[in-house]
């Protein structure tokens, strides 16, 4: 086929964005994507995207996605073809094989947009070829795309945003995280998305290493270890995790085998992800007619991959009909430098510099800048936003215009509470899930708003556990107020004691109604313990003898902590410093008949 104007290889995030620049200008577009749906890797992301609205931040990537392909769609001298790849590189055209027809095409395209993606990187070690082993692409696809559970319980190797990312989605499809762990000193991935594993009770443990995979047929288990300073396993510090998944998470590697075949030069350069093309400021290869885009390009977000690719087509557009909206493309190669100027793209930049590209590093604000204490009382967000990374929904979202990001994107965002209403938006826009609301009362209390993407939601009346920053159970607490939101970040309102407001950070599930049984031994309802303490009954002991609460055969086993929860909401004092009450013998069920019995023994001894 003679009248191709450009072949896209990849039908991912920068070569549906390359092909609409393309197909707008009218060109005669083909994508060819070897997937069963186009788009990529955001067809199987659920959360929401970091960057600016103007390129899809706040929005999920399963629906950017349908918005690409919505976008595309709509040009007729466009069509993408799926299950199909380029088999390679040939002077006299490009085989593209459909795998469902088992038949070959040859295209004569006048320019090419590489957009092929990357590949997971593996990792080394003991049994690492048993099932149940995979690469965080595959559980996404598993998961997200086709609804199958990898497995019950994981650990997950590799603590960047990728890592941290799936384990947030498994925590959400019910799987149990047992552990993140990394290889060095640090979290690779953003604060916010690390925050959020860590107070769904995951731990990230730095300074460790898989050494080997246990099982037989399947992983049943994972022997991990710390690491040195040399990057060495510590003998002794050896322990066993029982899981079912070890999920590997440790980096990808950009596809470039195409563009090698094409001519194009390719460069080691560790820091955008191992062999790259050499390109210019403009997304163009060293061969004439060939661009590239996305990760194939470098590892970097899906932001600057669509950002990339709508350059590469705008470029392709000038280089075919010589000219292009000029305007157009001076605006995004401003925004792709915002995007690339903060500190979180360092490793990014120094790549860049090693293939001729420069970008300077502009000035950024971080840490806490916000003092929400001023306007005590007054139902306001808090802001828990200190990294410089490049977002800024709260921004923009904001119908008051009470919160400043700047021209820098990659500033922290600065609130004027004198113009916010409470409104939550922002709570419910920010990708990080880093911003909560809060309004202090008068007798002792806060509302708290905590931003919630699980199920089941709670519903008003109902009372949750209250988690803190690590996971651990803070207190239980009354929903006062349910806020659902379009994009399926809801807030959920619950009244605390205010000196909990500091660290409760997430919800768990539904502790009680007011008709449920808090002892079940006893068939003491939620609504006759509080009913009690409001008549004044107001420490355990109290409540035990009046109502027989862990008088039962469970000894309190069941019941204790789930009063004391309630005991602690209603009389706003945090559980810890609430007596636990006696723990009285026998500490299990016994009959007195095998008392009798040993006292008659002991009698006859005597």
């Amino acid at each position: 086929m003679d009248n191709l104007d450009l072949l896209v290889v990849g039908g991912g995030p920068a070569g549906l964005c390359g092909a609409i620049e393309a197909a707008r200008s009218g060109l005669n577009v083909l994508v060819v994507d070897e997937g069963v749906v186009p788009g990529g890797q955001l067809v199987k992301q659920t959360h929401k995207f970091f960057g600016s609205e103007e390129f899809y931040a706040s929005v999920r990537g399963m629906k950017i996605a349908t918005k690409l392909l919505d976008d595309l769609g709509s040009y007729e001298n466009a069509r993408i073809v799926t299950e199909s790849s380029v088999l390679a590189i040939y002077e006299e055209g490009i085989p593209v094989l459909d795998r469902r027809s088992d038949s070959v095409t040859l295209y004569r395209p006048s320019s090419i947009l590489f957009a092929t993606g990357a590949s997971e990187k593996f990792l080394q070690f003991d049994n690492n070829d048993l099932p149940g082993v995979y690469g965080a692409g595959a559980v996404q696809t598993l998961m997200n795309q086709y609804g199958i559970l990898p497995g019950n319980t994981v650990l997950m190797i590799g603590s960047g945003n990728i890592g941290l990312i799936v384990s947030y989605q498994l925590l959400q499809a019910g799987v149990e995280v047992k552990a993140i762990i990394e290889a060095s000193g640090r979290i690779g991935g953003y604060e916010v998305h690390a925050e959020k594993v860590k107070r769904s009770g995951v731990p990230i443990l730095l300074k460790h290493t898989i050494t080997k995979a246990l099982g037989r047929d399947s992983v049943i288990g994972a022997v991990i270890s710390a690491l040195d300073e040399k990057w060495k396993p510590v003998p002794g510090t050896e322990r066993e995790i029982v899981v079912d998944t070890i999920c590997i998470a440790v980096g990808l590697s950009p596809s470039v085998e195409l563009i090698a075949q094409a001519g194009g030069e390719i460069k080691y350069v560790a820091e955008l992800g191992g062999y790259v093309p050499v390109r210019d400021y403009n997304q163009k290869s060293t061969v004439g007619n060939i661009y590239v885009a996305g990760d194939a390009s470098g590892i970097e977000e899906a932001t600057t991959a669509m950002i990339e690719g709508r350059i590469a087509g705008l470029n392709i557009v000038k280089d075919i009909t010589g000219s292009c909206d000029i305007d157009r493309l001076n605006s995004l190669h401003q925004n792709l430098d915002k995007f690339r100027s903060g500190p979180t793209s360092s490793k990014t930049r120094t790549g860049l510099k090693k293939i001729g590209s420069t970008i300077t590093e502009i000035e950024y604000t971080e840490g806490e800048v916000n003092r929400p204490e001023s306007f005590r009382g007054k139902l306001r967000p808090l802001i828990e936003c200190y990294e410089a990374i490049p977002c800024n929904p709260c921004e923009t979202s904001c119908p008051t215009g009470a919160i400043k990001v700047g021209k820098n994107i990659n500033n922290v965002p600065v609130i004027d509470y004198s113009l916010c209403t409470g409104c939550g938006i922002c709570a419910t826009k920010c990708p990080g899930l880093a911003i909560f609301m809060c309004q202090e009362r008068d007798d002792g209390t806060a509302l708290l708003g905590i931003p919630y993407e699980f199920l089941p939601l709670p519903s008003r009346g109902d009372s949750v556990f209250a988690f803190g920053r690590n996971g651990e159970v803070v207190c239980s607490a009354d929903v006062e107020r349910v806020v659902k939101s379009p994009n399926k970040t809801n807030l959920i309102y619950i009244r605390v004691p205010e000196e909990l407001v500091g660290r409760i950070r997430h919800l768990g599930t539904v502790v009680s109604r007011s008709r449920d049984l808090v002892c079940r031994c006893e068939e003491v309802t939620v609504e006759q313990v509080r009913k009690a303490i409001r008549d004044g009954y107001k420490d355990f002991e109290e409540l035990r003898r009046y109502l027989r609460i862990s008088m039962g055969p469970c000894g309190g086993r069941t019941c204790r902590l789930n009063t004391l929860m309630i005991l602690s909401r209603e009389i706003g004092i945090p559980v810890e410093e609430l007596s636990p009450g006696m723990m009285r013998p026998p500490a299990i069920p016994v009959t007195f008949g095998s008392i009798e019995r040993s006292g008659a023994e002991n009698s006859d001894e005597e």
